[in-house]
């Protein structure tokens, strides 16, 4: 049957309609949301035709005004002396002189207009003519405009994507208004044939790049895309590393400024989640709002991001490899006050270790999949109670319960949530190492996850730049947030070192002297 189905779409559209009306049906069957509107076009021919369209997918008005215009008008523009249509120059003349719709195309093609119908837009058949009519008429309902959730800020747009393509390359549009803007268009999945937006400035996103970026979509062949974290796996540069080579965010701005800097945006229909290519590591630490406080503010609390990153993959490693193997490293006072915690407790330092952080993890897990406005009650009361339980039983030592809960807060301070992830996932082996073997662990499994991050390509970019390769120009956006006017230079690595910032932009008050005169 499929494959019967699939010879029937390789056809064409018949002059005949009861043929065309005979291959839809048995195309796309008796579906319950599939409307089937016939009518008559009046006139001394009183020709016959039929309108498809998917229920819940198209705005119903304009399918009417469709309807009523060719019913009543189609022979004033399209009919002979003698009263009978002119079939040969008929879907020009229907585009030129009676549908007025903002997008109304024809095909001779089945699987075009079966695609069209199945999208929203309306598809009419005319007995007699061989083309037929598609009309954009797709009025289907969408969540509106909203903050993102998972992207807070505290100063900056409010705005965010949404589920709608167009939607989204409209919020795109409204941010950059360079004629050199361009969205590239996409089908990726045999079934779903989902919709996907390729946003770059031409002459600023490298032509290598843009390239690149079509032909590892174009090599796709999936059955669906529900999500856009299925095109990220399988465009991705690093498909064995936990660490996201391609970056994911809801906000407009966000995705703005990586095009203005030359890199390539995705836009995938049904998700409000878009994807920035090229990335480095360090953009994974860096918040939007770094960019819209004093430099001296953003630089500060990027700062603040790194420790806690720092604290997030390595504070557990570091108490455990200290209080197990390298006591004396410890100053004396805390080491006899950790030894006190631990007097009555019957777990190494390891598996107390290991305990504590599955147990938090576990409820992190639950909180988020619980309903809203019991999930965040339900894991701070359970943290609280869970820990203050295993303390008093003398399971757990009240350092480690101190360490683990300093290591979730610091996780939670990372700006983008699927770095964070990575981050959460290698503190687990860098923690058994440093359990087992010491400093010589601790110091091995880091040296390896910073080889393997200097390894690591982003669509043919260093992943580590500006270490690795070294760029000290590239410095001035990365701990630090340096001011504007003296960022003059695009990212090297992305596209070419063009200017972003004019000369002279360094704010200057008049002179006493020009003060007194004005």
């Amino acid at each position: 049957m499929d494959k019967e189905i699939k010879d029937l779409l390789k056809q064409q559209f018949n002059q005949n309609l009861t043929t065309n009306i005979e291959t839809i049906e048995k195309v796309l069957d008796k579906s319950s949301d599939l409307v089937k509107r016939d009518f008559v076009i009046h006139g001394t021919s009183n020709l016959r035709a039929v309108c498809y369209f998917t229920d819940g997918l198209v705005d119903k008005l304009q399918v009417e005004h469709v309807l009523e215009s060719l019913q009543y008008e189609f022979h004033k523009y399209l009919a002979t002396s003698d009263g009978y249509v002119d079939f040969e120059n008929s879907a020009d003349s229907l585009n030129e002189n009676l549908l007025y719709n903002s997008s109304v195309s024809t095909t001779k093609d089945l699987q075009k207009g079966i695609d069209a119908v199945l999208i929203g837009d309306a598809l009419v058949i005319v007995d007699g003519l061989s083309e037929a009519i598609i009309i954009a008429a797709r009025g289907y309902a969408m969540r509106s405009i909203a903050e993102p959730t998972n992207e807070q800020v505290v100063r900056g747009p409010r705005d965010g994507f949404v589920e709608n393509l167009r939607t989204n390359t409209a919020t795109l549009r409204r941010r950059i208004r360079d004629p050199l803007f361009r969205i590239d268009s996409v089908q990726i999945g045999k079934k779903t044939k989902t919709d996907v937006g390729i946003a770059y400035i031409k002459g600023l996103a490298s032509d290598d790049l843009v390239e690149e970026v079509k032909a590892r979509l174009s090599n796709i062949e999936i059955d669906g895309i529900l999500e856009s974290g299925y095109i990220e796996e399988l465009i991705s540069d690093g498909p064995w590393t936990p660490f996201p080579t391609i970056q994911s965010t809801e906000r407009p701005d966000k995705a703005a400024s990586s095009i203005l800097e030359g890199r390539v945006v995705l836009l995938i229909d049904n998700t409000p989640f878009t994807l920035l290519m090229p990335v480095s590591f360090w953009q994974f630490l860096q918040a939007s709002d770094d960019y819209y406080y004093n430099f001296y503010i953003g630089s500060f609390f990027r700062l603040i991001r790194y420790i806690a990153f720092v604290v997030s993959l390595t504070f557990p490693s570091i108490f455990v490899m200290l209080a197990s193997f390298h006591q004396e490293m410890i100053p004396t006072p805390l080491a006899l006050t950790i030894a006190s915690g631990r007097e009555v407790n019957p777990f190494p330092v390891l598996l107390e270790a290991l305990l504590m952080e599955i147990s938090f993890e576990l409820m992190r897990e639950a909180g988020l999949r619980m309903p809203k406005p019991i999930g965040s009650a339900v894991s701070i009361v359970g943290s609280l109670i869970i820990g203050q339980a295993a303390v008093q039983a003398g399971l757990i030592s009240p350092f480690m319960v101190i360490v683990v809960a300093l290591t979730g807060i610091a996780s939670f301070a990372i700006p983008n949530y699927s770095s964070s992830f990575a981050i959460r996932l290698m503190r687990f082996p860098i923690l058994i190492a440093s359990g087992t073997l010491g400093l010589l662990g601790f110091t091995f499994t880091i040296g390896l996850l910073l080889i393997h991050l200097i390894s690591l390509r982003s669509f043919g970019k260093p992943y580590f730049e500006p270490f690795a390769p070294y760029e000290p120009n590239e410095f001035k956006d990365m701990f630090i947030r340096s001011p504007w006017w003296s960022m003059k230079k695009q990212p090297s690595h992305v596209t070419q070192n063009t200017n972003r910032v004019g000369s002279n932009q360094m704010p200057s008050p008049p002179k006493k002297g020009e003060e007194d005169e004005s």
